[in-house]
């Protein structure tokens, strides 16, 4: 079996799930779906005994006692603080700075919901053969629904015994073009999961995008360690180009591969996504913080509040959230403006 190191990227600040989610703590660090929080779920999916290695966390300074405290005692993790966001290319590439060339690293983000672990699991084993073999392999996530939000992957010729050639990397679609690929049967979501040997990255990364590959070689050649964190030089990695993986290396290369992973997926990117991954009473609707809060002639209604009773009349398709003194309403239809409002972005 490979040495699988699981990465796990925790950036952003989830301004879409304001006012729970603030840059002081966003969504990664909260108990969303569940007791636990999304990162100590993503540290969870990869445990020892089904054959991972102990967790490398990519985080940013701002986030760090978040991480730690949430790590507690996961024996033999990692940190590796990054001193500027630079997007994805640059945060794995750090990493792979930090590993041996022959490492699987397995490419987690931090703010995902997975419904069933031994599905991601499998998939991740499965991923993991195919980069023993050279590919550069994404997870395929089974498309349910004509989503507008994510990318797709369009399935090609099988490769290994449980994945398939990368045909196409789709950017966001349309809704007209979202139906056409459901029907189609052939396309899946990519969810920004990915599995590669550490080698294989970074020639790919050398080819495609070879100031982003030198410049973090360069600031990981600098950095320094201090216990269990490493800290890359923050002077050299701030020139550093911002690129993410997808359009840096996966969109290049002609190794890319994916596997299917049907695992009850969420990206929970924004309010009726988290509402679509929490149970629901017969009418659609989930009440959660103040158990008195109350609703009547409701469907599709999702009430979050950390205090305040809340009471709803008649509405379809609406969610209130109550944060301290912040209270944000909007329909289903609104959720991905909530990041523009101003309590959002000076949070």
């Amino acid at each position: 079996m490979p040495d699988i190191v699981p990465v796990i990227l925790c950036g952003g600040s989830g301004t879409r799930l304001w006012p729970r989610s603030r840059a002081t703590k966003p969504k990664p660090f909260l108990p969303l779906v569940g007791d636990c929080t999304l990162f100590e779920a993503a540290v969870a999916r990869c445990p020892a005994e089904r054959g991972f290695s102990p967790p490398v966390v990519v985080t940013g300074r701002q986030h760090l006692e978040h991480v730690e405290q949430q790590l507690g005692s996961a024996e033999g993790a990692r940190i590796i603080v990054e001193p500027a966001a630079k997007n994805t290319a640059a945060a794995i590439a750090l990493a792979a700075n930090r590993l041996s060339e022959d490492a699987v690293m397995l490419v987690c983000p931090s703010d995902h919901h997975i419904g069933n672990a031994q599905a991601f699991v499998d998939a991740a084993l499965a991923a993991a053969d195919l980069a023993q073999d050279g590919w550069l392999v994404s997870f395929g996530i089974e498309a349910t629904a004509p989503e507008t939000g994510f990318g797709y992957l369009k399935r090609g010729e099988p490769v290994g015994e449980k994945g398939f050639r990368t045909a196409q990397f789709v950017e966001k679609p349309d809704l007209e073009r979202a139906k056409a690929f459901l029907a189609d049967g052939g396309y899946a979501w990519n969810g920004g999961i990915f599995a590669f040997r550490v080698k294989d990255f970074l020639r790919e990364l050398a080819a495609h995008r070879p100031q982003i590959a030198a410049v973090v070689a360069e600031a990981v050649a600098k950095g320094n360690e201090d216990g269990p964190r490493f800290h890359p030089d923050a002077e050299t990695f701030s020139g550093v180009e911002s690129d993410s993986v997808d359009y840096a290396v996966m969109e290049n290369t002609d190794r890319a591969a994916m596997v299917p992973a049907n695992m009850d997926w969420s990206d929970i990117g924004n309010w009726d996504a988290l509402h679509e991954a929490l149970e629901r009473d017969e009418n659609g609707n989930t009440v959660r913080g103040n158990g008195s809060s109350e609703l009547v002639d409701c469907c599709n209604v999702l009430v979050d509040t950390d205090g305040p009773r809340v009471s709803v009349i008649g509405l379809k398709d609406v969610i209130v959230v109550v944060d301290g003194n912040d209270v944000m309403i909007t329909t289903v239809a609104g959720v991905q403006k909530v990041g523009k409002l101003d309590g959002a972005a000076n949070q």
